[in-house]
């Protein structure tokens, strides 16, 4: 963005890293003057930012502006319609792969000379994902010719209603063509920076009775508990949550792990059981504890103690965070989403990393998690290949 010289640009980001952006302006480009070697950072979230940044546009003509905003941000904020950027910068620009989402149909309409996207997980391994980035990058195709020349479909009755699935690829070559036409590089992580190695364990245990139980007759109940399932997706929610919170077998193992070292220890999850589980085995072993999750994000453990423990629900903290403090993250469970998986690794993984990175992944053995793991290693999310497969 520097290089390319514009005065006027903008950056996208997801909510947690608009005071990374902020602070990288302002700490390398900088300087307190006003001159065409500095970049002034704008935070749009704040509620005088943008009547600011179009104050400067108007006003101030020495140095560049950057204004910088969050996704779910963007299509509150229709005046940034009206600027003509001279670049716009998407970070995680798979955020925008939902062509129907408003954040995607604003982005879509900003008026821009150049555009720079940044993904490490720019489709999840789902070429289908990629038409509203491309259409940002200014390739000039429909929805309806890119999916009849690229994506191979056949449709399943679902409840009487016809479920369009995506079965493969075609012309993959044009497409990847097309795609470095207009202007995408595909670089591998070991391409671009020297990260030390990746070590991945499987730690392997025995479903409880009760996953067995429920597999058979589709109910079980234990404890106070009564998991019926009636559904192929409620089957698939009770099964996945016997093999979390639900295990006492996995439970010790967990334990056993955070008890074996006092490095940072950084823990994924999914269900607000699993969290309440790992919190009372934190607070049983004396572990300084912090959390992540769609209505906290507390990293005061993780920053001060080098002994802390870090529990991460994959929705709220796979993409994003900056964890290279650690080098250890436990898979508590596996996530349904291969994308939510890759990105889950690379927050350890990343530029400042001096360690090796060791990953531990605790899974009931011949249970639904094994399954799970073996389709995320396709690049696939689970529930998309269970309709694949006609689950339903």
């Amino acid at each position: 963005m520097h290089r390319l010289g514009g005065r006027v640009n903008l950056v996208i980001c997801q909510k947690s890293k608009i005071d990374d952006w902020y602070r990288h302006f302002q700490d390398n480009y900088y300087s307190g003057g006003a001159d065409q070697n500095i970049i002034l950072p704008h935070n749009l979230t704040e509620p005088d930012g943008m009547a600011v940044f179009k104050w400067n546009i108007e006003t101030s003509g020495g140095c560049q502006l950057v204004g910088i905003i969050n996704y779910d941000l963007i299509f509150r904020r229709p005046e940034l319609l009206e600027i003509k950027f001279n670049t716009i910068l998407l970070d995680e620009s798979s955020m925008i792969k939902n062509d129907t989402a408003k954040r995607t149909k604003t982005i879509l309409k900003l008026k821009a000379d150049n555009v720079i996207l940044l993904s490490g997980t720019p489709t999840g391994g789902k070429y289908e994902e990629l038409y509203s980035q491309l259409k940002l990058l200014g390739w000039d195709i429909s929805k309806r010719q890119y999916w009849a020349e690229f994506i191979e479909t056949r449709n399943i009755d679902v409840g009487g209603f016809k479920l369009p699935i995506v079965t493969g690829y075609k012309n993959v070559g044009r497409l990847k063509r097309k795609m470095r036409e207009y202007g995408c590089s595909f670089l591998k992580t070991e391409e671009v920076f020297d990260l030390p190695e990746q070590i991945f364990t499987d730690v392997k245990i025995s479903a409880p009775k009760e996953y067995k139980q429920f597999q058979r007759n589709k109910i079980v109940r234990f404890d106070g508990w009564e998991l019926i399932g009636d559904t192929i997706l409620t089957q698939m929610l009770y099964s996945r949550q016997l093999c979390g919170a639900f295990a006492p077998e996995k439970l010790n193992a967990l334990g056993d792990l955070i008890e074996s070292t006092n490095d940072r220890l950084i823990i994924f999850y999914n269900f607000n059981m699993d969290l309440e589980a790992i919190k009372a085995i934190c607070k049983q072993l004396k572990r300084p504890f912090s959390q992540v999750n769609g209505s906290t994000k507390d990293l005061g453990a993780y920053d001060k103690h080098a002994n802390s423990v870090t529990a991460i629900q994959y929705q709220a903290g796979a993409m994003g965070l900056n964890l290279q403090k650690a080098n250890k993250i436990i898979y508590f469970a596996p996530p349904l989403s291969s994308e939510l998986y890759e990105q889950s690794k690379k927050r350890i993984h990343r530029i400042g990393q001096e360690k090796p990175c060791f990953y531990y992944r605790l899974i009931c053995k011949s249970s639904i998690e094994t399954k799970i793991y073996e389709v995320l290693e396709q690049r696939k999310d689970y529930t998309e290949k269970l309709f694949a497969k006609g689950g339903f």
